[in-house]
């Protein structure tokens, strides 16, 4: 149980190269006695995992530690529930397969949804470069590692890591983008005077002054798009030769769209909806059930990639940078870039902002990609 707490602990630290010590999980899993303990031992890794979850949801909601401890106990019962039951006593290949159908399982939806803290996020720290075949070393250790030949597993593992943690380098960002980040606190999105969209566009002139050609703003940095706000942006941009990708949000009357949109002078649009908002303060399902409008639209399998500025990206919005199925849809499309935006004022004092960081840092180096990420804090 003490190890499984730490697994989760450390290897979802918010340091990229600690991501390979959440690996100790399947083989712990595999070594439980019982169904029980395999219980136990899933919600030791996950409580773990994501211990930040209780004060980010009691900062975001104003409210006391216990809302946020019984969402973060809620979080954890898609993962428990799916090691518990695909657990077995039996030794063997078998074991393994089913601690693969676990993982597919938590990787996609609708288990998928609560899918964080996934051990395969390591790929990139273990094989830096490897793309596809990288995965598939990993989901192979992954299996070997709930098997009797795990010390082997852990041995290549190891071999691995220490390989890859001696000549690690960040993803490089590509030339003539930059990210404007911002300390604006939750303001931001719901400041919607003229003059904080004048101190942004400074801020973009400052960027485009020091030779960016395209500015990454956070998620939810220009609020609600309307005309009157494209308008105002493109005429700030007239004089400049410069692209800005930021967040907003769209509405109409059933809800809204948590979106990037590319602004310059001669056009804007929407290029990016995101594909799943943060359950519960966000993507609210029931509201439909009930006949309810609001609530962020959740688009699953939409809009795996975009192509800005002659560049195909992989666009990733807060939450959807703790997932699995997100980030392998995009990578289907051979990408050049990650874009990854957040409004993490929420996070702060905890450690979800730097594991969004960690784990977008993992998949752009698996896949030799290109990274640009943009926070508001």
């Amino acid at each position: 149980m003490l190890a499984a707490i730490g697994a989760g602990a450390v290897g979802w630290s918010g340091h990229v190269l600690t991501l390979p010590v959440a690996l100790l999980f399947p083989a712990l899993w595999s070594a439980a006695p019982s169904r029980s303990t395999a219980a136990l031992l899933s919600a030791g890794y996950f409580l773990a995992a994501s211990r930040g979850l209780p004060h980010g949801v009691a900062t975001y909601f104003a409210s006391d530690l216990w809302l946020g401890a019984l969402l973060w106990f809620g979080a954890s019962t898609c993962f428990v529930l799916v090691q518990t039951v695909l657990w077995t006593k039996h030794t063997g290949p078998g074991k393994g397969i089913r601690f693969l159908s676990a993982t597919l399982l938590m990787a996609i939806p609708p288990f998928g949804i609560t899918g964080w803290a996934q051990p395969v996020t390591a790929a990139g720290v273990l094989f830096p470069g490897w793309g596809w075949w990288g995965l598939a070393a990993t989901v192979s250790l992954l299996i070997v590692l709930t098997t009797r030949r795990w010390p082997l597993a852990a041995i290549i593992v190891a071999g691995f890591w220490s390989w890859s943690a001696a000549s690690w380098t960040s993803p490089a960002e590509p030339a003539g983008w930059t990210s404007v980040n911002l300390e604006l606190g939750q303001t931001l999105g719901r400041d919607a005077t003229l003059e904080r969209q004048r101190d942004l566009a400074r801020k973009v002139r400052r960027a485009a002054a020091e030779g960016a050609r395209v500015a990454v703003l956070p998620e939810s940095a220009l609020g609600l798009w309307t005309p009157t706000l494209e308008l105002f942006w493109r005429h700030e941009l007239r004089a400049l030769d410069m692209t800005v990708i930021a967040g907003v949000v769209v509405i109409d009357r059933d809800g809204y769209d948590n979106v990037m949109v590319e602004v310059s002078a001669a056009a804007a649009r929407v290029f990016y909806r995101e594909r799943m908002p943060v359950p519960v303060s966000m993507w609210q399902p029931w509201r439909s059930w009930i006949g309810e409008p609001g609530g962020a639209r959740a688009r699953l399998l939409a809009d795996p990639a975009a192509i800005v500025e002659s560049t195909r990206i992989v666009p990733l919005i807060c939450y959807e940078q703790l997932l699995v199925w997100p980030v392998l849809q995009s990578m289907l499309g051979a990408p050049d870039l990650v874009v990854g935006i957040s409004n993490a004022w929420w996070t702060a004092g905890s450690s979800i902002s730097a594991i969004q960081r960690s784990s977008m840092i993992a998949w752009a180096k698996l896949f030799r990609l290109r990274l640009i990420m943009a926070f508001n804090t």
